[in-house]
């Protein structure tokens, strides 16, 4: 099952960089114009909220105590070399050739000398990891993000962002994976993966939960699709 995606879940990583940069504060009344759907999202994102404090977070922190921290960041690094799949593709869609060219020495020197990606060798050839999907690359085509919305199990998301996980769900190997219990079990791996590592960001949240997460979420991807190029509004 697709417990609190590992997708929303590691956009809370964002949250360190965001706060770093002051970018919090000046998203609220910008932020609630964007969430026309808040009485709807957030039941679901009580919802969601729940099922990781009483599920998915109690196993992560368990997966952390239990794992050596060398196994922790291999598995972690292994699913990073299956995401640069998807950081390539999107780079070449949105043009950034460059990017592109980055991403496919990461997977080429992580998967051959990195032993499937388990060392992340290119990170010390200086190849830095992208960060891309495309609900970003449609943002850079122009297309408006719509109306904040939180997807139940999924999380915090856009319209566009939403349509935006169709075609990166087939750059992922979950589809191509037969067998049914080896598909669920590395999904669940990852998600497990993915939410020990951010135990420590999530520390960062404070005031409204509902409210930090939407601003920083919608903040994040504004960061992210303009490379860092965020206007001021002040």
């Amino acid at each position: 099952m697709h417990v609190i995606g590992a997708r929303w879940i590691a956009r809370l990583g964002g949250l360190m960089a965001l706060v770093g940069l002051g970018l919090l504060p000046a998203m609220g009344q910008a932020a609630s114009e964007e969430d026309p759907w808040e009485g709807f999202n957030r039941p679901i994102f009580r919802f969601n909220d729940t099922l990781d404090t009483y599920a998915l977070k109690p196993i992560a922190q368990g997966y952390r105590a239990v794992t050596p921290q060398f196994l922790e960041d291999g598995v972690h690094n292994v699913f990073g070399n299956i995401g640069d799949v998807g950081n390539l593709a999107n780079n070449l869609l949105q043009g950034k050739v460059h990017d592109a060219g980055v991403d496919t020495g990461r997977l080429i020197f992580n998967t051959t000398f990195g032993v499937l990606g388990f060392f992340d060798v290119a990170k010390h050839m200086g190849l830095q990891k992208s960060n891309e999907d495309f609900g970003q690359t449609l943002g850079v085509w122009g297309l408006e993000s719509g109306p904040y919305l939180v997807i139940p199990f999924l999380g915090p998301s856009t319209v566009r962002d939403a349509a935006g996980r169709v075609p990166d769900s087939f750059l992922t190997p979950y589809p191509y994976i037969d067998h049914v219990p080896t598909r669920n079990v590395t999904r669940g791996v990852q998600v497990v993966d993915t939410r020990a590592s951010l135990l420590q960001a999530e520390r960062l949240i404070s005031g409204d939960k509902y409210i930090f997460i939407r601003n920083a979420y919608l903040q994040s991807r504004e960061f992210k699709i303009k490379d860092g190029q965020v206007e001021d509004d002040f």
